[in-house]
């Protein structure tokens, strides 16, 4: 079977016979050089048969290094680059300019070792292969081994020896068993059928599947119908223990001694359940007093708490977002700071607009009242009341340029002293107090209210306000709770007095409780109406801002919950869909409300600004705002004795 060494070359087929050099035909024209596989040996072999076969070397040395250096990185990451890699020197390899299509048709048209040439991408360069090269790439293509002195077939050599080893395979012949039908097979299935047939081994029956199916079902409703017995739920693991619950954790985790006497003062529900404390080594931390507790929770839920299983809907969380208009669309809306009014000496506590915009009046804690002109930022008017001014408020009739202040427990009503010489001598007019005669003390009436001229200012007080059944109506006698605000509406003979938790709606003329709206937060302290009257926005102390339709329903359409602390104060502007709320977390927010006709169509709310600038003293932020009646604009009055007003 074996072949001797001299026979080897010539025993060969053609196919796998090396190649010779003569089989190349290299004219003087390269375009005609072709190759075949001539089956017998070179000139080398021919000639020396014994001569060694050269070895191949399997060392990294013999390769050729390649000239980019940026290893695995892709190719595609340099595409946009004026260089595709990095030589062994660190400099940049640069890209060669690419011809056209045109121009490298006519220069391989000329270049007669074209077709030998192969475009490298990762090195950006041609290569031309040699006469070898071809040799194993033709021998590949014609499914041949790469190199000519391997043989395909070498001669088979059995390591072992073993006895028989001429005859390996049984030359007996079939045995008849093999052919014939089993004696015992037959009994056994003799005796199966006899089983069945006295039926001594019964089968389950078919389960028949029922005809009706629910209509308005699904396949799961239907897999869950047909299930047996109770689905088994895995029980929910427990938190895995963080960087706080190490026994030497960072600085950062371990909270200070104010932190922990805050906790306290939380919820318990609100309190961290763990406290990170630091130890010097593992053994000396303490046994975990909460560990029995906490076992025996953990039990509670593992065996008492019912687990359900809830059907996962697959849905696109941006689909559940709200389409919004753009911000853009919504201009004009204050955003800046534009002008800042400093006079104050203490939290200026409440601001009010004239009715033309011209001029704005603040009170402060500071016991006094000052009026701003808005265009120049000029105080023109100072009153020093003497007290804690806690609300202020202009007339709204542009004519008569009146203030109404509240200062302890009075209501001054001041002249304004601004405008033209007419206008001041209406106001005057009007606060003029005649010398009231003596009333008969017949013990039937009764002076509902008593009016004054006040020594110091140009005005009146109202120093005692009494209303008995007898002279007019009282419809506040029964409330829910001690008032906190109220409003009137702006078309109606209506009015709007806010409770801590309830906002009742008064109708003046019938004389009766209209409506009862319920805000759900924990206590009211502002309210504003929509000068459409039929929307209201109500500013709680746990920073909720709850807006109402009173058309739609007596519960809030729309809860905000944006402010971390109280609100103070919320207001709608005359003009404009806008509405803002201020709060003690020095910020006040800018929305955009707007209120269709179509009775089908429910309101748009859009958070627009957060005006911020203001800074926080003992505790509280911003104190009040109000819109300008005619500009997009927003005056805020804050704890620092400051007054800002934001334009677009």
């Amino acid at each position: 079977m074996g072949h001797s060494d001299g026979d080897h070359g010539s025993d060969l087929s053609a196919d796998d016979s090396p190649w010779s050099e003569g089989s190349w035909s290299d004219d003087d024209d390269e375009g005609s050089l072709s190759f075949e596989d001539s089956g017998e040996g070179s000139d080398a072999e021919s000639d020396e048969p014994d001569a060694p076969a050269v070895e191949e070397s399997d060392s990294s040395e013999d390769e050729v290094a390649p000239r980019n250096t940026v290893g695995d990185v892709p190719l595609e990451w340099y595409k946009n680059e004026e260089h595709i890699g990095y030589d062994i020197t660190g400099s940049k390899i640069k890209k060669r300019d690419r011809e056209g299509r045109i121009e490298a048709y006519l220069r391989n048209a000329d270049d007669a070792k074209n077709w030998r040439k192969i475009y490298d991408e990762y090195n950006d360069e041609e290569v031309q292969i040699t006469k070898e090269e071809a040799k194993i790439i033709s021998r590949l293509l014609k499914g041949k081994t790469p190199h000519t002195n391997v043989d395909p077939y070498p001669d088979y050599v059995d390591w072992f020896e073993y006895d028989g080893k001429g005859h390996p395979l049984s030359s007996a012949p079939e045995p008849k068993r093999r052919f014939v039908p089993s004696k015992w097979e037959q009994k056994k299935v003799v005796k199966l059928v006899r089983a069945i047939r006295k039926g001594w081994i019964k089968f389950d029956k078919r389960k028949e599947e029922p005809n009706f199916y629910l209509l308005w079902g699904d396949e799961t409703d239907t897999a869950d119908n047909k299930r047996q017995g109770l689905s088994y739920i895995p029980a929910p693991k427990p938190n895995l223990p963080g960087h706080e619950e190490s026994y030497n954790p960072s600085v950062e985790y371990i909270p200070t001694q104010e932190e922990i006497d805050s906790y306290q003062l939380m919820y318990e529900e609100d309190r961290p359940k763990f406290i990170p404390r630091k130890f010097d080594c593992l053994r000396s931390v303490p046994a975990y007093e909460k560990a029995l507790r906490e076992g025996f929770d953990r039990c509670l839920d593992l065996y008492l708490c019912p687990r359900t299983r809830k059907k996962r809907i697959n849905i696109d969380p941006e689909s559940l977002k709200p389409k919004l208009p753009s911000k853009k669309d919504l201009r004009p809306y204050p955003r800046t700071c534009y002008l800042e009014f400093k006079g104050h000496n203490g939290p200026v506590k409440s601001l009010s607009v004239e009715a033309t915009g011209q001029w704005i009046a603040s009170g402060s804690s500071d016991g006094t009242i000052r009026v701003w002109e808005v265009e120049t930022g000029r105080c023109i008017k100072v009153w020093n009341v003497g007290g804690v001014v806690h609300r202020i408020a202009w007339n709204p009739s542009p004519d008569r340029h009146i203030l109404a202040a509240v200062v302890d427990h009075d209501l001054l009503l001041l002249n304004a002293e601004v405008g033209d010489e007419d206008a001041q001598t209406k106001t005057k007019g009007l606060l003029q107090i005649e010398e009231l005669a003596q009333e008969e003390d017949n013990g039937d009436k009764k002076s509902a209210v008593k009016w004054v001229k006040h020594e110091k200012f140009d005005g009146i007080m109202l120093i005692h306000h009494k209303l008995s059944k007898k002279h007019s109506h009282h419809p506040f006698r029964k409330l829910p709770g001690l008032p906190i605000a109220a409003v009137f509406h702006p078309s109606q003979k209506m009015f709007f007095v806010a409770t801590k938790k309830f906002v009742q709606v008064y109708d003046l003329q019938k004389a009766q409780l209209v409506k009862k709206l319920e805000s759900g937060v924990r206590e009211i302290s502002s309210i504003s109406i929509h000068p459409g009257g039929d929307n209201v926005i109500v500013g709680s102390k746990d920073g909720k801002l709850c807006w109402f339709d009173t058309d739609l329903s007596t519960r809030p359409y729309k809860t905000l919950k944006n402010h971390s602390k109280d609100i103070t104060n919320v207001t709608f502007h005359r003009k404009y869909p806008l509405f803002a709320s201020s709060s003690e977390d020095c910020t006040a927010y800018v929305f955009h409300g707007m209120v269709y006709s179509d009775l089908n169509q429910n309101p748009l709310i859009v958070p627009l600004e957060i005006l911020r600038g203001h800074s926080s003293s003992d505790g509280r932020g911003v104190l009040d705002c109000k819109f300008h009646p005619r500009q997009p604009w927003l005056f805020t009055a804050g704890a620092d004795s400051v007054v800002r007003l934001y334009c677009d």
